[in-house]
């Protein structure tokens, strides 16, 4: 079974088509900034920390402390999607500003890089699941490309054989991973943007959460409550971001694509409504998000329907689906995947009857 990625043949070119969309969106005022709606949330999430720090005090030495934990993990989740919007420069009216408040969130609220983070899904954002380009297909743990599942060794190769299946599980421990890529990242040698101010907010934060943990509680239950935290951030961030692009087709490295069909026909969106944008951050209108990465999180709704509308009239496919139905794509992909790190001497036979 061998891999094929998909080439401007494909995609038939639309060169026209993200002037005509951008300028409906434009003239609708969805590009307009929401700064109602983010105050709403942060207010909202202060008071949510407000409680948990207050249960953590009232609960003292209890086996119940880790569901303070696991709020706080929903929390820093929830404060990483508004350091992504900030990024985007969709919160606030000016882009110095908007970086300044999406580093604060994500590095002195949820403890990691922005640096690290902004480098990587810049060029996400540029070239989505094209081979060579997008750094969120590239070799990690988990392979998502059938190339990487093949040269695959040892204990690895058993892991991406059964990576679809393990994908989930293998989420929890990427809230630590999170955390660990963005230190490595500012203390790499080389010029780092805003090196010594992430480190300093990284440490006082870590401080913030860490001390008073083992400071009051047993040592076991400090070490479970920081576990628990990093794993429902792990699996909430992991799972807020998975539906977006696996499964959907991958981009030949030398593939001549226009931006409109690039974005639209690797992004898939993901159905619920209010709900939905709630829970994902903004997320299920990945589609949107691509094509107006400044849009604010309120506007993409509408921006939706102007988006699907064109897409139907043009004969452009336009995916979206519900939440299970996504994670059941990706875990059915990644299997896939990981069918190339199987033992080329194996076969149906042998494993069936044995071997001699």
């Amino acid at each position: 079974m061998r891999q094929t990625y998909s080439g401007a043949g494909d995609f038939p070119p639309l060169a026209k088509a993200y002037t005509q969309v951008s300028q409906v969106v434009k003239e609708t005022g969805l590009l307009r900034r929401a700064g109602w709606f983010y105050a709403l949330v942060g207010a909202a999430l202060a008071v949510c920390f407000g409680g948990v720090i207050t249960g953590f005090i009232l609960l003292g030495d209890s086996w119940f402390q880790l569901l303070m934990a696991a709020a706080l993990g929903i929390l820093f989740t929830q404060v990483a999607f508004l350091a992504h919007e900030a990024a985007h420069r969709q919160i606030l009216s000016s882009g110095p500003a908007n970086l300044r408040l999406a580093r604060i969130l994500a590095a002195g609220v949820v403890g990691i890089s922005l640096s690290w983070w902004d480098a990587k899904h810049t060029r996400h954002h540029g070239n989505p699941n094209r081979v060579g380009k997008d750094p969120d297909i590239e070799f990690d743990t988990v392979s998502f490309l059938e190339v990487d599942a093949a040269k695959t060794r040892g204990p690895l190769r058993w892991i991406t054989r059964r990576q679809g299946w393990l994908f989930f599980p293998l989420l929890t421990l990427e809230g630590l991973n999170l955390h660990v890529l963005g230190l490595k990242h500012l203390f790499a040698r080389g010029p780092v943007k805003g090196r010594w101010l992430e480190l300093g907010l990284i440490a006082v934060r870590l401080a913030a959460v860490i001390v008073p943990v083992f400071l009051l509680l047993p040592l076991g239950m400090a070490f479970a409550f920081i576990g628990v935290q990093l794993a429902v951030f792990g699996v909430y961030m992991g799972a807020s971001f998975a539906p977006n692009h696996k499964g959907m087709p991958i981009i030949a490295p030398d593939a001549k694509l226009d931006f409109f069909s690039k974005q639209v026909r690797t992004s898939r969106n993901v159905s619920g409504g209010w709900w939905a944008t709630w829970l994902m951050g903004g997320l299920n209108y990945q589609v949107e998000h691509h094509l107006f990465p400044n849009m604010p999180r309120p506007h993409l709704a509408k921006a939706r329907e102007i988006v699907r509308d064109y897409c139907i009239s043009h004969d452009v496919p336009y995916t979206e689906t519900t939440l299970l139905r996504s994670y059941g794509i990706v875990i059915e992909y990644l299997n896939r995947v990981g069918l190339a790190a199987r033992d080329p001497f194996d076969c149906p036979a042998s494993a069936q009857f044995g071997r001699a």
